[in-house]
């Protein structure tokens, strides 16, 4: 598969780029406001084509997919505009800023039958995958979910993530994936109460606290935030064990990953070998194109995971619990 890359975003090449490099694809073409900023990045990478502006790439490129890291506000124009070009598309979590424009861009996507899906990398771990797979096969009923994320923006005023004009805030940049985890375990709540706070005065959250509440009577709690020092774990509690996971989302390069759990008393530690995530949700993605099968984070639960951002952030807003009802029984 040959890729087309919109921006020179630091994930693209910190982690999408190496990720290509590494497999069987390629990346073609890359394009940037600057195309002198896109042609530094394309020497590094050996990437051929080289643009200025999106929109070009688009037109021209020899791509089959594209990858969209840009800002959130900015990821369903370019994922339409994708569409309309008739590539496939990987893009970058969020999909959208909140779930009407989710659904609008599924929608879209659907109707010029392309392929989309969102980038949560790490749900192709295979330590993730084995810790899914211990509480699907071994566990009692799952009581809680505890989930963190949060990393320190301190000396960095500008960052983007701090913008509200491109939707930025620690839920929608990591909180995302504490949210994500929780379903995987839990599934879908139906109600959420969240606190947040805006440290900076920036105009978004720097730091957020959530409680997810299930009909079944097991909840969750979620944290993201800018202010504090990088943290990003989750932990499992059933009836007869737990399960926790450190090092969660943006695993460690080139190390070793552990797995820790206990089922009906008995404590055991597995350790995962260095894998690139990346690699492996390119893959997954190529593959599904490949085969015209839906990809693991596919359009629906591009917007069941939305709704509860969502939802969080109405709940921190207003300050009181909300529901959330139809807003994730979407069937797609």
């Amino acid at each position: 598969m040959d890729f087309g890359v919109l921006s020179t975003a630091g994930i693209a090449q910190k982690a999408f780029l190496p990720a290509v490099e590494s497999s069987d694809h390629e990346t073609v073409a890359i394009a940037s406001r600057s195309e002198d900023r896109a042609a530094v990045v394309a020497d590094e990478y050996d990437i051929e084509h080289v643009y200025d502006g999106y929109g070009s790439l688009l037109e021209d490129a020899p791509i089959d997919a594209v990858y969209i890291p840009l800002p959130n506000g900015l990821h369903a124009e370019w994922t339409k505009a994708a569409a309309d070009a008739g590539v496939d598309i990987l893009c970058e979590k969020p999909l959208a800023v909140d779930t009407v424009e989710a659904r609008e861009v599924v929608d879209y996507c659907e109707q010029r039958d392309v392929t989309l899906m969102e980038g949560f990398m790490y749900l192709y771990h295979p330590r993730t995958q084995r810790a899914l797979e211990i509480a699907d096969e071994q566990f009692g009923t799952i009581r809680s979910v505890t989930a963190s994320f949060k990393f320190s923006l301190r000396g960095r005023p500008n960052d983007i993530r701090l913008s509200p004009d491109l939707y930025g805030g620690s839920l929608m940049d990591v909180g995302c994936y504490p949210v994500s985890v929780v379903r995987q375990f839990l599934g879908e709540p139906s109600r959420v109460y969240a606190h947040a706070d805006d440290s900076r005065d920036a105009g978004v959250d720097t730091e957020l606290a959530g409680i997810l509440e299930y009909a079944s009577g097991a909840s969750a709690r979620i944290a993201s935030g800018f202010d504090t020092q990088k943290t990003q774990s989750y932990r499992v509690e059933a009836e007869n064990g737990w399960l926790e996971v450190r090092d969660a989302f943006d695993v460690p390069s080139g190390e070793p990953l552990e797995l820790e759990y206990a089922i009906d008393g008995r404590r055991v530690v597995e350790t995962f070998e260095p894998v690139d995530q990346y690699r492996l949700e390119v893959e997954h993605f190529a593959d599904c194109v490949e085969n015209g099968e839906a990809p693991r984070t596919d359009g629906s639960e591009a917007i069941s995971n939305m709704a509860v951002l969502d939802a969080l952030a109405q709940s921190a807003d207003a300050g009181t619990a909300v529901d959330i009802g139809a807003a994730v029984d979407v069937e797609y």
